[in-house]
């Protein structure tokens, strides 16, 4: 394996050491020691207004820092994602409540908020206050205006926000942003709320007084009960999926209300090897990770979200599965062209940073079993489709039925040549499969449905025969190679083979042994062996999804015991706060890639859940 980066660690703080804010249309990322060091204002693939986190001089923050040294306890209230820290020091203690704000009706009409409320509770506390947004990832400094006594307004290219607050700042014209220092005593507070619009809407003022800072504790208020009316319609968790219901509400988080789209990451470049360029824009809504995120959800009592990305999934590929793409912007959008963003250094200068994705042109046979498999798990069977549906729905059977026999770029969206990958030849298996199921429901007739089962006995004997290594009999990465890969693992969890079958078998044992990293029982996707595209050493973090599914297979094979300890290992690498991001660098214990990652969070719901079921 090659040698880790050589890439110096500050003044850049782990991924770990952040929160994750969202009103479900746009996030926020929150230091543990009170620094926004990542906000995409009004959509969650915006231009940013601080991203610190990919440049720490240049990007731009909102600090709240306690001006004496103490201790930092945080937490999310109860069923939410309104987060919470209490700061003590010598002189007193103090907490800080903030949150994107929720509302009844934001579907449609948000605030675009945040709000960001620090309560004196003992003695007295002083914070140093620093509020530098930079626009447009770093590129613009905005031009700040008081416009009253308690409210600014910062403006730059087409963006813009409304800073209101009832601390004494000052504009700092030389750096760009507002300064000052507040002091709370025990009973007392002091308010910020954020709104970002777009540059024209923010000339002017919206009050005069300082009577509006009511509606920060308002907002708050109304944020807090969102979250927890929204928790509470879930189902009641098991034994394991209760240590992970802050996943359910940071997928929750990651959805996007107008549209129905399941976004995979909050973040785009954080990379996957610190120092290196595996550094890929996650702000998007992944066919895939979608519709495993509503397989996770299904199953906790949140049915509506798969109904949502349905819909959503219908109108961007415009009803016609031959248009289906691997991945849509938020709101559908199509052309995502992957751009490097120059001007930026990098967290932990792993440049180049990036915006759009190059993969969303790329062809990933698998996305059709993955899109038939969350129908046929969410569908009732009972209500119909609609035509366009139906439509819909068989041509994706008919496309992956015929097209089956291509190459692609696989799950792991190889920037190299197209391969015969077992895993795409298995979803393609899954969709066709599916859609035998759901046959009578798609209006699919018996001469169509003959084809379909034709075309899945074809696929199962080829993958049986090309996609088996014959030297160690286990599945393998793809035809003609004696590489296995982490995907593999999904084959007994779609129901393709039995997870006792002697192929399976030796592919958990080939896993086990050549993908294993350390003594940690974790697992990359691949190993450094393979050509990815990439045209670097690839020396990433253990993927910590293929993990989670590792858990399952084991769990079905009857090795129950040896899942949970490698579950609890799982969960122990989550932060404070119960997030994950993508990786796991085992020998660092630092979290990497993209924050917090859809993937990963589905994955522990998932394997929680079967756990929970074996016990």
């Amino acid at each position: 394996m090659a040698g880790a980066k050589s890439v110096p660690a500050q003044p850049y703080l782990s991924i770990g050491e952040y929160a994750f804010l969202s009103d479900c249309h746009s996030t926020a990322l929150v230091s543990r020691h009170g620094s926004v060091d990542w906000a995409c204002f009004r959509r969650f693939d915006s231009a940013t207004a601080f991203c610190r986190l990919l440049d720490h001089d240049h990007g731009g923050h909102f600090s709240i820092s306690a001006c004496d040294a103490g201790t930092f306890t945080r937490g999310y209230l109860d069923g939410t994602l309104v987060l919470s820290t209490t700061i003590t020091t010598n002189t007193g203690e103090a907490r800080l409540t903030e949150a994107m704000v929720m509302r009844q009706g934001g579907s449609d009409e948000p605030h675009h908020e945040l709000v960001r409320i620090i309560d004196g509770i003992d003695g007295s506390v002083e914070f140093d206050i620093q509020l530098m947004p930079r626009f447009d990832y770093g590129c613009t400094v905005p031009m700040i205006r008081q416009v009253h006594d308690h409210e600014y307004t910062a403006v730059g290219g087409s963006e813009g926000l409304i800073i209101q607050t009832d601390a004494p700042l000052a504009v700092d014209r030389a750096p760009g942003g507002l300064l000052g220092r507040v002091e709370v005593h025990a009973g007392s507070s002091c308010r910020f709320l954020l709104t970002a619009r777009a540059a024209h809407q923010v000339e002017g003022s919206r009050h005069s007084d300082a009577s509006y800072l009511d509606d920060a504790d308002e907002r708050l208020r109304a944020t807090i009960e969102w979250w927890q009316r929204w928790s509470h319609t879930g189902t009641d968790p098991g034994r394991f999926e209760k240590s992970a219901s802050t996943s359910v509400r940071v997928l929750k988080g990651l959805t996007c209300a107008p549209t129905g789209a399941v976004i995979a990451a909050a973040t785009t470049s954080l990379p996957e090897e610190p120092g290196g360029t595996r550094n890929w824009d996650y702000r998007y809504s992944w066919v895939r990770d979608s519709s495993l995120v509503l397989d996770a959800l299904v199953g906790t009592g949140h049915a509506e979200i798969a109904a949502g990305f349905h819909n959503f999934l219908v109108r961007s590929a415009a009803g016609n599965a031959d248009d289906l793409q691997i991945m849509y912007g938020a709101y559908g959008e199509r052309r995502l062209p992957e751009l490097e963003l120059r001007g930026l250094e990098g967290w932990r200068r792993s440049s180049p940073v990036r915006i759009g994705n190059g993969a969303s042109t790329q062809v990933q046979l698998d996305v059709y079993g993955h899109l038939l498999d969350a129908v046929d798990t969410w569908h009732d069977g009972t209500s119909e489709f609609d035509p366009a549906e139906r439509n819909f729905l068989r041509k994706a059977v008919d496309i992956a039925a015929t097209r089956w026999r291509e190459p692609d770029q696989g799950i792991w969206e190889m920037r190299g040549e197209p391969r015969h990958f077992v895993n795409s030849k298995v979803m393609c298996w899954v969709a066709v499969d599916r859609g035998i199921g759901l046959g009578p429901m798609l209006h699919a007739d018996d001469e169509h449905i003959a084809g379909w089962q034709v075309a899945a006995d074809e696929l199962r004997e080829e993958i049986m025969t090309s996609g088996v290594d014959p030297a160690r009999g286990c599945f393998r990465q793809h035809y003609g190679t004696v590489e296995v890969d982490a995907s593999l693992l999904k084959l007994p969890l779609v129901g393709f083979i039995a997870p006792n079958h002697p192929a399976m078998l030796a592919t958990v044992e080939a896993i086990q042994h050549d993908l294993v990293v350390g003594e940690s029982g974790f697992i990359r996707r691949y190993t450094a062996n393979i050509d990815d595209g990439v045209a670097e050493d690839n020396d990433e973090g253990v993927f910590l999804l293929a993990t989670c599914w590792l858990v399952e297979v084991l769990t079905l094979q009857g090795r129950v015991a040896e899942a949970v300890a490698l579950f609890e290992r799982i969960r122990s690498c989550s932060n404070d706060l119960g997030l994950y991001s993508e990786e796991f660098d085992v020998r660092s214990g630092e979290l990497l890639g993209n924050f917090p990652q859809a993937f990963t969070h589905l994955g522990v719901l998932i394997a929680a859940r079967r756990l929970d079921a074996q016990s």
